[in-house]
């Protein structure tokens, strides 16, 4: 079993009174919402991408969240996919969904603390053959080439194979391969910690954020840009969180230079992983009711 929070209970009667689809909805514009330095916000759109485009795909992926645990992860990323794909132009959520249908697809009367280790050890040959499917509907960017298990080519017999390949130079693989330890022991903790000091959501989330870019480097930015770059911008994180807390002028004004400079090159420097992350952290502690909404 993984270690829960301290404020966990894990048994059936922790469990959200949210469907899982809602869950999945909820996490995922949550997440969105939240002006974070560098990605797409309320406040903020890409030239090719804004905040509908993220808003909508929350809701196309609950159908297929709703039903993982009877259809399998595989199948619910791709029909996860399929339906975002049906509505918006671009990858929106392929990180999100990869994330999120191994912990939607834990039963519901079982804690994701105490089922996500079988779910994950359990993929099948078809879970594989599905998401490698749904990777290439997907087309997310910078994804370049690999010697063994290339989504272009034929899918592995185990998943984990695969994404234990990935695990060094992609934060969702390695996920996979660790049991989710950032997303249940370092974000939700510490989304978690952040909301008991009487912060509201938003901060709680951009700080959370900050937090984990100076914690380890973006995957989307290390693909997109070069890992140098992501060093870069972690240690810009750092820097950050040095000039303050929540509440402090300095802060605020450290977070607003900090998302001027991840902008500055269009979004090659969007930390979108670290925002699949945080939709994944958000996404356990609604579905084990540590969250609960309406959520300021």
């Amino acid at each position: 079993m993984i270690a829960p929070p301290p404020t966990a209970k894990v048994n059936a009667m922790s469990s959200s009174t949210l469907s899982i689809g809602q869950c999945a909805a909820l996490a995922a514009l949550l997440e969105c919402l939240a002006p974070k330095p560098g990605n797409v916000h309320r406040s903020a759109d890409f030239e090719d991408t804004t905040i509908h485009d993220f808003a909508v795909s929350a809701v196309a992926i609950v159908p297929a969240m709703e039903v993982a645990a009877h259809v399998g992860v595989g199948r619910a990323v791709l029909e996860a996919i399929r339906a975002t794909r049906s509505i918006v132009a671009t990858n929106t959520n392929l990180g999100i969904v990869l994330l999120l249908a191994p912990l939607a697809a834990v039963p519901r009367k079982t804690s994701i603390f105490e089922g996500l280790a079988t779910i994950l050890s359990t993929l099948t040959e078809e879970d594989s053959r599905l998401v490698y499917e749904a990777i290439r509907l997907a087309k997310p960017g910078g994804l370049g080439t690999s010697r063994e298990h290339d989504v272009a080519g034929d899918s592995p017999p185990r998943l984990l194979d695969a994404m234990q390949l990935a695990a060094e130079r992609d934060q969702i693989a390695r996920e996979y391969v660790t049991q989710y330890h950032l997303v249940l022991q370092v974000a939700l903790p510490r989304l978690l910690e952040l909301r008991a000091t009487g912060a509201s959501l938003t901060d709680s989330v951009i700080r959370l954020q900050v937090e984990l870019l100076a914690r380890e480097p973006d995957s989307l930015i290390a693909r997109k840009c070069g890992l140098e770059m992501a060093t870069q911008v972690s240690a810009y994180a750092s820097q950050v969180l040095a000039c303050g807390n929540i509440g402090d002028d300095s802060y605020y004004e450290a977070i607003a230079e900090f998302d001027f400079f991840l902008r500055s090159d269009g979004h090659k420097r969007n930390p979108g992983t670290t925002a699949d992350l945080i939709a994944a952290a958000i996404f356990v502690g609604l579905r084990e009711n540590l969250l609960q909404p309406p959520l300021d």
